[in-house]
Formats: C-alpha cells, structure tokens, sequence
C-alpha cells in the first residue's frame, strides 16, 4: 500500500519537474531547504541537532512566508477546483501552530519549575530536606508535562489520515488532468497548482515530524517509536542517504535521573548537589536554544496563516 503510494507521487513529481515553466526562485529556495532537513534521519536526537533542525526550519518558513506572498501562489490558490486544497491548506496551518505551542507551554512549565529547584538550592544552601522536597515536587511537574505532550502527540497522530487523504486527492487529480483533452495552456497551470500544493503540505509533514521529535525529546524519550508523520516524512522523501546513529544525549532525561537518585538517596548528597546543579545549567541553556527557535517559527507561522487567510478571504 505505501509502495503504491510512493510510485504515485514519484511519478507525479517527475511529470510535475518536465514542464517547460520554470520553476519561481523561491518554489527553488523551498525545495532545498526541504532536501536539506530530509537529508539525515537519524535513528536518535540530541540538543545540537535538534536545534540545528529547528534553525533548518526557520529558514524554511521565512522562505514559505515568501512563496504564499507571490502573486502566482495567490492566482494559483484560487484558481478552480483548487479552492478546497486551500482550506485543508489553512488547517494544517492550524495543526503547526497548535503543536508548536504545546512544545513551547512544555519548555515553559519546565523551565518555570527548574527555576524553582535552583532558587531552594541557592538558599538552603545544602539543606537536604529542603532541596528533596523541591526536586519531589520537579518530578512531579515533569509527570504532567510528558502528560501534556502524550496528548498533544495523540491529537497529531489523529490527523495523519487528513494528509494522506489530501495528498491522495492532488495524485488523482492530477493522473485526471493529463488523462484529459483540451487547452495544453490550462492544463499546465492545473499542474502548475498540484505542485504547489504538494509542495506545501511537504512543508507541513516534514515540519510535524520535527516538531514530535522535539515533544518526544522534551519528555525524556531517549528512543521514541517511529512515527506516522515521521514516516510520511520519510515516504515522501526521494534522496535517500546513509544515516548515522547518534549518542542520546537529552539533557531532560538526564536531570530526570539525577533527581530521581537524589530523593531516592542513591549516591551522596554533597556530591550529587553538584551533578544537579551542573544538569540544571545544561538544562537551563537546552531550553533557551529551544524556545528561541520555536518562538521565531511561532511568529512566521502565525504571518503564514494570516497570509493563507487573506488568500482564501479574497
């Protein structure tokens, strides 16, 4: 079933990529981003490379706020029967902005109660009950936060068939339009408009699956399950490469277990004081790296859907 849904959409690329149109800069500029962030999948993460492909992922939505401003985009969009794929366009704007905000409210919440434990240390200054019932207290935080995220992840698996159904529908239409005869010229606007479509709701597959990668990271996940996004991502991606595996190294996790040796008194407290305290800066510039980026992508996500709205209110 998936392999005939590859050969699909591989055929219908390579029919898209022999027009005679050429292809706008910036529709160029997308497509190279995209090949970039698809260009490893590596079987685990750490905080380097997921903020790297957070960074990855800012120049790609600066690059589609640029592309749905174009004249042609807006034309295209409107262009009948298209007008639907505009609307499916406009929720999976939706699903971005709602996932990323669950990731940013987990960094806050772990941020806001990490601060907490790190005031106690400063002034109990080595009192261990004190500190004990704080770091009880973190854990706890850290429960309802993988919560969260379990849920905000449930509710992004539930839109995995929306997707495939879309990308369902721009294949058939497009097999539809070649199979038909009449003007060459409107044919190749229709092919013109599956390419775009299809080009963005690349942009959302591979966006989503970073997103769950982040959410799986942020919970303390060390090897998340492959995901339905993840391997649509992967489906969809035509230039494979070797992959390398890489040491987890999730600073999350890591304090998790630090904490949790604590209050357990597993190791000693003078010494395991300085473990936290050195976790906890870690940690501390972990979350910062993190919430720059998705606070930059907060923002061009949100311009985009303003943009998809303006389109579709014309």
């Amino acid at each position: 079933m998936a392999a005939s849904h590859l050969n699909t959409k591989s055929n219908f690329h390579a029919r898209s990529n022999s027009l005679p149109s050429r292809p706008h800069p910036i529709i160029l500029q997308c497509n190279e981003h995209l090949d970039r962030l698809r260009s490893s999948h590596e079987t685990s993460s750490s905080s380097s490379l997921l903020s790297h492909k957070l960074g990855g992922l800012q120049d790609l939505h600066e690059c589609v706020e640029k592309l749905v401003q174009l004249p042609l985009t807006q034309e295209a969009l409107l262009h009948e029967p298209q007008e639907s794929w505009v609307d499916e366009l406009l929720y999976g704007s939706l699903r971005l902005l709602d996932v990323c905000t669950a990731a940013k409210d987990s960094l806050l919440h772990t941020k806001e109660c990490m601060r907490e434990l790190q005031s106690i240390m400063r002034r109990k200054r080595g009192e261990e009950m004190g500190i004990t019932t704080e770091a009880k207290k973190f854990l706890t935080s850290r429960k309802v936060v993988r919560k969260a995220i379990l849920k905000a992840l449930g509710n992004l698996k539930a839109t995995t068939r929306a997707c495939w159904c879309l990308d369902g529908l721009v294949v058939s239409t497009a097999l539809a339009t070649t199979s038909k005869e009449g003007n060459f010229s409107s044919n190749i606007k229709d092919q013109q408009t599956l390419a775009l479509v299809s080009l963005l709701k690349d942009v959302e597959v591979v966006t989503l699956s970073i997103f769950e990668s982040l959410l799986n990271f942020i919970s303390g996940s060390t090897q998340p399950k492959p995901s339905s996004w993840s391997l649509v991502s992967k489906l969809i991606h035509t230039k494979r490469t070797g992959c390398t595996p890489v040491t987890d190294e999730n600073e999350f996790s890591q304090l998790d277990a630090a904490l949790q040796s604590y209050v357990l008194h597993m190791v000693c407290k003078s010494d395991n004081s300085c473990n936290l305290q050195n976790r906890l800066e870690k940690l501390e510039s972990c979350i910062q790296d993190f919430e720059e980026g998705l606070e930059f992508l907060f923002r061009r996500l949100i311009k985009i859907r303003v943009a998809l709205l303006n389109i579709l209110n014309h």
